[in-house]
């Protein structure tokens, strides 16, 4: 919600943000609510009410709660099953012919047992294009490892958020089938957040005989990667396919005339409504972040304070002008996952991907796509204070700032480069060619980038 300056002219420390509507005044409901975390929401069945929190802790909540989370109770991967044959696929319209059929043969199937018009259904480069995708990051981790680990340590791999499993199955079926005497050094470690997924991954090797040989390999460990408190002194490789986009992120507006920074938080009241208030007492984390990347990127990053402060100073005199900025979100969990990847597995090697742009964002810098399915089609909404569990949250990565972190808070060096180029290096690019020449392992996610550790 939007709106007004604190009641209280002495008070400039919580803000609702104004607008060209008039909302409910809700600061006596801001000081009277408990302040909360995501974490300490867990064990809750039901979704709050009369509580306040931090604008990441909504998201984290809303995602992740094991209860009404979206991941936890929502979410679907789509599987197309046999691989596509892509060397006989007409082209690129074909292809997408095919899957649209494939995708509605999948959600009819399901709707015989269990029909819901709310089901969140969504794929991944995994799934569309099994095992190829798979295989090329299995090329990946064997170059690599034969040049840095390989008689002398083993192939130790972790992923975090794997979906269905299929990416860990494809790994480790090519490995076993190319590069056996490296299978005998491998093993594949999955983190996992959501249970239900976790069963869905440990039923993998139960699909067909050649993935059962792979679970003396595998260990699934059912936690949040924010809970890990154990050392991993070894060598490994860290898997984040996809998973940046549904960090975490805080909301902060920037006082047009000071500059000043203030945080979001987001408060529910007695019937479920949201309103969102912003504090000049940033949290340590918040705070944190924003010294981090100014000193990272020596201050090169969007920012929503970008026209003169004589132009803001004068909007600020307009009636009905905002009092505070755009939002801007900034990915405090994925400052927190770099910090435990230097703490607890300090000789990691980190391969990543995800969205460097998506479209149909809601307002502001780095904002985020928020979206929901309703009867087969997904409907994009302009806020993110949803329903918690019904709705995807997932933000783009500003590679650029997220590097130069990444650097900072592990002294390692990286590779930045596009989903296109990452492929061409390590697939087979022959295999997903379809007969009019197009290609669309390469030309699906140019909105992609890879980031690797050297």
């Amino acid at each position: 919600m939007s709106s007004h300056k604190d009641v209280k002219p002495e008070s400039e420390s919580n803000w609702q943000q104004r607008t060209d509507i008039f909302p409910l005044d809700m600061s006596e409901e801001y000081t009277r609510y408990p302040m909360v975390t995501a974490d300490q929401l867990r064990a809750r069945r039901e979704r709050p009410r009369r509580v306040k929190m931090l604008t990441r802790d909504f998201i984290e909540d809303s995602l992740y709660n094991p209860s009404y989370g979206y991941f936890s109770k929502q979410v679907v991967i789509f599987n197309p099953g046999e691989p596509f044959d892509f060397n006989n696929i007409r082209d690129e319209p074909e292809f997408h012919r095919l899957l649209g059929q494939r995708y509605t043969e999948f959600e009819d199937k399901l709707d015989k047992t269990a029909p819901n018009e709310t089901r969140q259904l969504w794929h991944t480069p995994t799934e569309l294009f099994n095992p190829y995708y798979g295989e090329a990051i299995a090329r990946y981790l064997v170059a690599n490892y034969k040049i840095s680990g390989y008689p002398y340590e083993d192939l130790i791999i972790y992923e975090m958020g794997a979906g269905n499993g299929t990416l860990m199955v494809n790994i480790l079926d090519y490995i076993r089938e190319a590069e056996p005497q490296v299978y005998d050094r491998t093993k594949f470690k999955i983190i996992e957040i959501s249970s239900s997924l976790a069963s869905v991954q440990a039923r993998q090797f139960r699909k067909k005989s050649d993935s059962r040989g792979h679970s003396a390999k595998v260990e699934i460990i059912n936690k949040s990667i924010f809970d890990w408190n154990q050392r991993v002194p070894e060598p490994c490789y860290f898997l984040a396919m996809e998973v940046f986009d549904n960090f975490a992120h805080d909301a902060i507006r920037y006082d047009p005339q000071t500059e000043e920074p203030l945080q979001g938080t987001v408060l529910i009241d007695s019937k479920g409504d949201f309103y969102d208030f912003y504090n000049r007492n940033l949290d340590p984390v918040a705070a944190r972040f924003l010294r981090v990347r100014h000193a990272a990127t020596t201050g090169r990053y969007p920012h929503p304070l970008s026209s003169s402060k004589l132009l803001r100073s004068l909007k600020t005199r307009i009636p009905l002008m905002p009092n505070l900025s755009d939002p801007e979100y900034i990915p405090t969990r994925l400052m927190e996952f770099f910090d435990i990847l230097a703490k607890y597995f300090p000789r990691h090697r980190l391969l990543t991907s995800d969205f460097n742009w998506l479209p149909d964002t809601i307002k502001g810098i780095n904002a985020p796509v928020v979206q929901t399915r309703y009867q087969r089609r997904t409907v994009p909404v302009s806020t993110a204070l949803v329903h918690q569990g019904y709705f995807d949250i997932l933000f783009p990565t500003n590679f650029a700032a997220m590097e130069s972190m990444y650097r900072a808070l592990t002294g390692k060096l990286t590779r930045v480069s596009s989903h296109e180029e990452f492929l061409k290096r390590w697939a087979f690019v022959e295999e997903t060619e379809t007969k009019s020449g197009e290609n669309p392992l390469l030309k699906w996610y140019q909105n992609a980038s890879v980031m690797s550790t050297v």
